[in-house]
């Protein structure tokens, strides 16, 4: 796992500065301890930061062909680099090294922009071609890497892993993307390809960019897409085998490493299925790594201690307390724009604690997303069955004055709650699953952004992300369309977000099983009904892991990382939640209306409303719009000779 940047002047051939690489380079340190390496060009510049996984003693980045006209800077791992190396040998490529670096610099020559298809792995990379004059640029079919970019009024074209990297270079003052800040107070993220600040933009999940020098910049081509084609006549059984068969070989894959590798394990599902297909694979224990909450609530170690004497892993665990809240500075910095999922906090944890004795860790992310995991997925599918037996006219009419008339009830019972589901019952299947997953809801959003904001965004609505999704799904069922629309939003947008900003900054290569493109291409075959079946969320998934896990794991009540943040904010960040309502940061920036959060926060704090996930939605803003100046992570934290040796190492 690395970090990659890089300097294009798309219009002539000017030298780019060395100190503007090195600095880049400085900026992305924590994701590449090991070594860092510059290449420049007539017009080009390449920095790469490198955490040395495979093949330790080669590999160096930016790597060029043998005749030097063509230089890959590359961040991810190519699973099956040594089958498309075979490849290219048979059609006379020679190779100098054991790594993936190279198979894909080979690869871009042999096959050109078509190299993407065949690649199985989680990659962000860059290519400069100097026979063609031409800079390309990939990012994985899910998303898993990240890669940002931004060009000037001058046509010089910057790109890096992360966002700070480009900052560092641009002169001009952050400039809020005002679509942007509507999105992120309804997601909690700001999803592909917008960026928070303007004139920044995301390279999304499955596209590639291709610039010739001379030309325009043109829109990132689309190289992949998840087709939904079930196979109504499959029998569970047949869906239980293959699921393992596939999973394995995703899991097989990803033990190759020539570092100390473990992996994450929580004690729910997914975790726990991962490290039993690990356990499975090797002979030598499995180093599994799991932290504890101080407060029972939201503490799951009993499962994860389960879980791990039942695989023979090799464990080890940390208790962090639950109203850890720390870190809020820290992740302000590690994410670059704002990012409100709390559960980045327990994720930074988890990582900073592997890091103690392993360099790569396997997780479970994706599940939820591939097999409709989620509780939001059984209740819309549960609304559904109203859509489909009513006309939309009739349900608008009945159903929208129940849900405005009917009471915000956040301190009731869930049953009593139901003025969401009323207005969800008013509106489209996309419209009502923006609902669901909103984090602002409408009416909260608009009462809080300002006049002058909503005459800047027009008849803008964040809606249109899932709508969009909802469209262009290659589907005939909603679970699926709603499936579609979380995996071009928010498993790359929060999920994966929150995975490689927390594991980078303690120089951690994650590796993500579950969302190997032929295991998701393969999950897109089977019926809805055996994801979600009799309010089962999983359910295929679940009963494949019977052989391996004891019940009590796989049919338990999903916890998830999660903090109490509305408590903080009535108890220990009560006064920090009054600066954020009333800090400059946020009123200057002529978007909020400042009376409306005022009374944001005397409703929380009296307790007649629970704004907990809102105000910390508005910490996170501000504390990205008003950096601490201590937080910067371009110190080394890391070093391979800090690592213990490994209890159990896969190579």
């Amino acid at each position: 796992m690395c970090g990659i940047a890089g300097i294009f002047d798309t219009k002539g051939v000017a030298p780019i500065a060395r100190a503007d690489l090195e600095l880049m380079n400085a900026r992305q340190f924590h994701r590449g301890p090991d070594e860092g390496g510059i290449f420049e060009g007539p017009g080009i510049g390449l920095a790469h930061r490198r955490l040395s996984i495979i093949d330790l003693s080669h590999g160096q980045q930016p790597m060029a062909s043998t005749d030097q006209q063509t230089v890959v800077c590359f961040n991810g791992e190519i699973y099956n680099f040594r089958e498309l190396r075979a490849d290219l040998e048979a059609l006379g490529h020679r190779f100098r090294t054991n790594c993936d670096t190279e198979v894909l610099l080979e690869a871009w020559r042999a096959w050109g922009e078509d190299c993407v298809r065949r690649l199985r792995g989680m990659f962000a990379f860059a290519i400069w071609d100097e026979r063609t004059h031409v800079l390309f640029l990939a990012r994985d079919r899910l998303g898993i890497k990240p890669l940002f970019y931004h060009i000037d009024g001058a046509g010089v074209f910057r790109f890096a892993s992360e966002m700070k990297a480009i900052e560092a270079l641009i002169d001009t003052p952050r400039t809020i993307e005002p679509r942007a800040l509507d999105d992120y107070l309804a997601y909690g993220y700001v999803p592909d390809p917008q960026c928070f600040f303007a004139g920044f933009q995301k390279l999304a999940p499955a596209h590639t960019l291709t610039i010739e020098r001379g030309k325009p910049v043109p829109q990132p081509k689309r190289y992949w897409d998840l087709r939904f084609v079930p196979r109504h006549n499959l029998k569970l059984e047949d869906a239980e085998e293959e699921l393992r068969v596939h999973m394995d070989e995703a899991v097989r894959l990803r033990m190759v490493a020539d570092v100390p590798l473990g992996a994450f394990l929580s004690g729910g599902v997914d975790s726990s299925a991962v490290v039993a297909s690990m356990a499975k694979a090797i002979e030598t224990p499995v180093n599994s790594c799991a932290i504890e909450f101080d407060d029972p609530r939201f503490n799951e170690g009993d499962f994860a201690d389960q879980v791990a004497a039942h695989c023979g892993t090799a464990h080890w665990k940390r208790v962090v307390r639950a109203d850890d809240h720390s870190l809020v500075e820290t992740l302000a910095d590690l994410y670059d724009e704002p990012f409100a999922d709390n559960s980045a906090m327990p994720t930074y944890r988890v990582c900073e604690l592997a890091r103690e004795r392993v360099i790569v860790a396997l997780s479970g992310d994706g599940g939820d997303e591939v097999f409709a995991g989620y509780r939001r997925y059984r209740l819309f599918m549960a609304e559904e069955q109203v859509r489909r037996r009513m006309p939309f006219a009739l349900r608008r009419s009945i159903f929208g004055p129940l849900g405005r008339l009917y009471p915000k009830l956040d301190w009731a019972p869930q049953m009593f709650r139901a003025k969401t589901t009323f207005q969800a019952l008013a509106r489209s299947s996309a419209e009502a699953y923006f609902r669901a997953v909103s984090y602002v809801g409408d009416e909260d959003r608009n009462r809080l952004l300002s006049d002058r904001h909503r005459s800047q965004v027009g008849d803008y609505h964040p809606k249109c992300h899932l709508t969009r999704a909802f469209d262009e799904a290659d589907a005939n069922d909603p679970l699926n369309c709603a499936q579609y629309a979380d995996m071009r939003t928010y498993l790359p947008g929060d999920i994966l977000t929150k995975v490689d900003r927390a594991s980078m900054a303690h120089a951690l290569e994650v590796r993500v099983p579950l969302l190997d493109h032929k295991f998701v291409e393969w999950s897109a075959t089977l019926p809805p009904a055996m994801k979600l079946a009799k309010g089962e969320g999983k359910a295929v998934f679940k009963s494949a892991q019977k052989p391996r896990l004891p019940n009590n794991i796989l049919y338990r009540k999903k916890m998830g990382f999660v903090s109490p943040i509305s408590q903080w904010f009535r108890r220990e960040l009560k006064d920090r939640a009054h600066h954020v309502v009333t800090s400059a940061a946020l009123l200057d920036s002529g978007a909020f209306d400042a009376r409306a959060l005022t009374e944001l926060y005397d409703q929380h704090q009296s307790g007649q409303r629970d704004h907990g996930r809102t105000l910390w939605s508005l910490m996170m803003l501000e504390a990205v719009l008003n950096p601490r100046k201590d937080t910067h992570t371009d110190a080394p934290s890391y070093h391979r000779a800090d690592l213990p040796a490994p209890a159990g190492e896969a190579a």
